[in-house]
């Protein structure tokens, strides 16, 4: 799977390069070594950052990652560039293979720069949930929703002060966050979290694991959160003013038998209100049958720029964002306020949720 991601990379870099220097007619190849090294380096820098953690890998990811979500645009670049000197050649019209190539690839350019800095910036997104036996005490009161910040090689302090700064701002009555607090990579961890101890709320602050939290050991992720003030529900069920909320971590969510005893032991009642707190939205007809009212995840960043966006609905359908209703259950899905690989955004949010609860 590597090596086949590898090749793609690979073979993806090589073309864009070719078409650049072939229609621009620049001589040597010698210059795509660079493009072509960055671009297939960032896999094994992945892997690598999970295990080590030097000043120097840690350049490598960050610029490989980059690599990528410019490649992303130039790949685009190239076809378009092929596709109008060859519609030119069919229509027996004169076409400047070297203005052609010029204005798409610095347009690919400037729409990465432009994704670049979008995924930086972080928006409140406003949402009104309407449950059924909600709490009296829980009416017209707020959640804030926070997923998918991924603490590694891009995101660091500063980005936990920013989302902190956020958070307090909206004065939520609970906070929850929804997992990949991290992203893998082997870090201080200590250091990586102390910004959270600033972050509070009066119904309390409650966690669950998401997928990159397993890739680092959750043991020393979980107590580091506890150390700061989060409560990380532990597959477990808690009572806030009457509200059942449930957490069930990633890993545990992706097992249907196993979820559905976890959901069984929690007994949640149909009497009340309740939520669940899980990674992504997957394996829905479980937490359905089990009576949970909302379901809040994150996970799928929704592709964060296109061609990926594509992906996302397609892997997770309708659920890849936003509010939507699988039966009974509504299914609350946040792109999430960090990014995962190339720290591009295009046509998604980097964000937290802030839910306002009515009685249904």
């Amino acid at each position: 799977m590597l090596f086949s991601i590898l090749a793609l990379l690979l073979a993806a870099t090589g073309f864009c390069a070719w078409t650049f220097a072939h229609l621009l007619h620049l001589s040597g190849v010698g210059w795509t070594a660079f493009p072509m090294v960055l671009t297939a380096a960032f896999v094994p820098a992945t892997m690598l950052s999970r295990r080590f953690h030097t000043w120097l890998l840690a350049a490598i990811n960050v610029a490989s990652g980059i690599a990528v979500g410019f490649l992303s645009f130039l790949l685009m670049a190239a076809f378009a560039s092929w596709a109008a000197v060859g519609s030119g050649f069919l229509l027996g019209l004169p076409v400047d293979g070297r203005l052609v190539a010029s204005g798409f690839y610095g347009a690919a350019a400037l729409v990465g720069i432009l994704a670049l800095a979008t995924a930086y910036r972080l928006r409140v997104t406003r949402v009104t949930v309407a449950l059924p036996n909600l709490p009296p005490y829980w009416s017209g009161r707020t959640l804030a929703l926070v997923s998918d910040i991924h603490l590694g090689n891009f995101r660091g302090t500063g980005f936990s002060r920013r989302i902190v700064s956020t958070l307090m701002g909206l004065r939520p009555d609970c906070i929850l966050v929804g997992g990949d607090m991290f992203d893998g990579a082997k870090l201080d961890v200590a250091r990586a979290v102390l910004p959270w101890k600033a972050l509070s709320a009066p119904s309390g602050v409650f966690f669950v694991g998401g997928n990159h939290d397993d890739y680092g050991g959750r043991a020393a992720y979980f107590d580091a959160l506890r150390g700061v003030g989060m409560r990380v529900l532990e597959n477990e069920k808690v009572e806030i003013n009457g509200l059942q909320l449930v957490g069930v971590h990633d890993r545990e969510t992706l097992q249907p038998e196993l979820f559905r005893a976890i959901l069984e032991r929690a007994r949640v009642s149909g009497a009340s209100a309740s939520i669940l707190l899980a990674h992504r939205p997957s394996n829905l007809s479980v937490p359905e049958q089990a009576g949970i009212s909302l379901q809040l995840s994150g996970h799928t960043h929704l592709g964060q720029f296109w061609p990926w966006t594509i992906m996302a609905r397609r892997a997770h359908g309708k659920y890849a964002y936003g509010l939507n209703r699988f039966g009974r259950m509504l299914v609350l899905t946040s792109s999430g306020a960090g990014t995962w690989g190339p720290p591009f955004r295009l046509g998604t949010r980097s964000e937290v949720v802030l839910i306002r609860l009515e009685a249904a």
